[in-house]
């Protein structure tokens, strides 16, 4: 196992700048996940880190060597890919020893090897078949079996659940867990699923435009996000935003979102008395109250058993609620919302950034 230092790591594409300025440490035997839109870098920084791209700027160690002119078998790393890479005309168990027979490994350690990690994967049953005869999550497992026979000090993945149906993508996940907390081996691992991130990760790190908005642990970014940005990917459904003025007077803070709705603002607010501002509400921190609230127009209810969404709209404004309890609230019909004031969020309207101390 190693710790992975990625120190002001830059890349172009042609003139086009892809990574900016990058600074990211996972600890060793962490689970790091680098979460985005679409375009935003987190794979093109995976491929550095496995040496299948060259770096522009700056420096990427691993296990306390540089590894910038390292080839990427020298490495130690192992990659699972979003397409299995699984060679069709191997069985499993000889897809899973391929690396090892390249690398000469002696038959009985080879064989070893290949068993404890069926073993671990559930594989044994499998290991005379052909990829062809799996299914996609067998297919999955073996593609992480074939990194753990190598023993690497980190393991990268690049989105490797993202072809699967949503019910084995939910399984996959549980199993990607337990396997990381059995082998507590360095793990980077790339998807733009922010549920993946928040359930999976030890450290997440939030890209937009190749640069690193916001990292630190799932709950932390969920509860205090930096900006807007990471406030809006991070959560689902996402957080409200209710654009407004922010008020002053008598030591007293408040958030004007119209001429009759007046809100006390989030405790811990900076921001000056007539500053454009944005109120950020999770959707499962409204209550519902007898007016002096936000007076919400539904538009959709859906109800999924365990929880009532509820999509309403306010001033041009859409706003998702999330309800334990069951209502039958009708299109058309107006309710009265307030947000929970010690779990609210301000922004600046300008900057994005967050106003909360």
């Amino acid at each position: 196992m190693a710790a992975v230092s990625i120190k002001a790591v830059h890349k172009h594409f042609g003139t086009t700048p892809v990574i900016r300025g990058v600074d990211i440490e996972i600890a060793d035997g962490e689970f790091a996940v680098l979460v985005g839109p679409s375009g935003c870098g987190k794979s093109t920084l995976l491929r550095m880190i496995a040496g299948l791209e060259e770096i522009g700027e700056g420096e990427i160690v691993i296990g306390g060597k540089v590894v910038n002119n390292m080839q990427p078998k020298e490495r130690d790393i192992a990659m699972v890919f979003q397409n299995y890479a699984l060679y069709p005309h191997m069985k499993v168990r000889d897809n899973m020893a391929f690396s090892m027979l390249l690398a000469k490994r002696p038959k009985e350690e080879i064989e070893a090897r290949v068993q404890k990690a069926a073993d671990i994967l559930g594989l044994g049953e499998l290991l005379d078949r052909y990829p062809r005869q799996l299914s996609g999550g067998q297919r999955q497992r073996v593609a992480m079996g074939r990194c753990i026979v190598r023993d690497p000090q980190v393991f990268l993945f690049d989105e490797p659940l993202s072809n699967l149906d949503a019910k084995l993508r939910v399984a996959m996940r549980t199993e990607l867990k337990e396997l990381h907390q059995r082998l507590k081996t360095t793990s980077i691992y790339v998807t733009h699923d922010q549920i993946e991130a928040m359930t999976m990760a030890d450290q997440i790190v939030v890209m937009r435009d190749g640069i690193v908005e916001q990292r630190g642990r799932p709950l932390d970014l969920y509860d205090h996000p930096a900006n807007l940005f990471v406030a809006g990917f991070i959560g689902s459904p996402a957080m409200n935003f209710l654009p407004g003025t922010l008020r002053r007077a008598n030591g007293v803070a408040s958030v004007e979102l119209s001429s009759s709705v007046r809100l006390p603002a989030p405790r811990a607010c900076s921001g000056e008395d007539g500053q454009k501002v944005i109120y950020g509400v999770r959707p499962e921190h409204f209550t519902l109250v007898n007016g002096n609230g936000i007076p919400a127009h539904v538009v959709v209810v859906e109800p999924t058993g365990a929880d009532t969404l509820v999509f309403a709209r306010f001033c041009e404004t859409q706003v998702t609620t999330v309800f334990r309890e069951r209502h039958g609230f009708k299109p058309g019909e107006t309710i009265s919302l307030a947000p929970e004031t010690a779990r609210g969020h301000l922004f600046d309207a300008e900057s994005g950034k967050t106003l909360m101390q």
